[in-house]
């Protein structure tokens, strides 16, 4: 059984992932120059978070350990999103 802490912490250590996703591609779309295959970096981007996060929830004993994960696993909407954004407002 995964042990599941607050609604309130739950949903707060997803918001706060959400930001630092959102400040991460920000900051990595500035700092990296290098052309690369959109497929290679939406893999990098969506796929990290989402396997290290969720193997986090999955095998967590304690409730921090779960509001972990789940702040891990929000990072990579708001670094896609940014990355998204980029696309459209430059036209690729």
């Amino acid at each position: 059984m995964i042990p599941l802490p607050r609604a309130r912490l739950l949903t707060s250590a997803m918001l706060v992932g959400n930001a630092v996703g959102l400040l991460a591609g920000v900051a990595g779309t500035v700092l990296v120059q290098t052309r690369m295959r959109p497929d290679i970096v939406i893999a990098l981007v969506v796929g990290i978070p989402s396997v290290l996060g969720l193997t986090i929830i999955l095998f967590s004993g304690r409730r921090w350990v779960t509001t972990l994960g789940a702040f891990i696993l929000a990072v990579a909407p708001g670094w896609f999103g940014v990355l998204v954004a980029i696309q459209v407002a430059t036209g690729g």
